[in-house]
């Protein structure tokens, strides 16, 4: 079954920014092709045969989750008390410098180690309020940082994503 996760990437200033580098518009990823592991860059290549790609990412606390996450899998990226976009994940890899370059991140905050790619990634503006109503989720929670679902609140959001594409 396809794992479904949720990510925080719209709420505060960093992730805004973050996000409009590396969501918001794709990526020349050969331009880091100095920093990555040629199975990485192959495996990139694979999946986003143009050079280019949209990326998140995911600090190092979260390494052996993010060691379970595979092609294909859903991340819904919150912020602002709405499911902001959807995407499925492409290449996941664990690459620091890589990360560094691409966020330029302040001296002293926080850095992503684990990184992925994006396909398929779309807009939604979904309001959490849609999500709470599913079941086995919370009224009232703001999804803080990363987040893994069972099989069952994923097929759940997934039916709901599917019910939100159509309409």
């Amino acid at each position: 079954m396809v794992g479904v996760f949720i990510q925080p990437a719209y709420g505060t200033p960093d992730a805004r920014r973050y996000g409009s580098e590396s969501l918001e518009r794709t990526v020349p990823f050969r331009d880091f092709a100095d920093l990555l592991d040629p199975a990485d860059l192959a495996r990139l290549d694979a999946l986003h045969p143009g050079g280019r790609a949209r990326f998140w990412g995911a600090k190092d606390k979260y390494d052996r989750r993010m060691d379970t996450v595979t092609t294909g899998d859903v991340v819904l990226f919150t912020g602002r008390k709405h499911v902001q976009a959807t995407a499925e994940v492409g290449h996941r890899f664990r690459n620091p410098a890589f990360a560094r370059r691409l966020w330029h991140p302040d001296p002293g905050k926080c850095l992503f180690s684990n990184v992925y790619s994006l396909r398929r990634y779309r807009r939604v503006e979904l309001p959490y309020e849609e999500v709470w109503a599913l079941p086995g989720f919370t009224p009232g929670d703001h999804f803080m940082g990363l987040r893994f679902l069972d099989q069952a609140k994923s097929a759940a959001v997934l039916a709901l994503l599917g019910a939100e594409s159509a309409r």
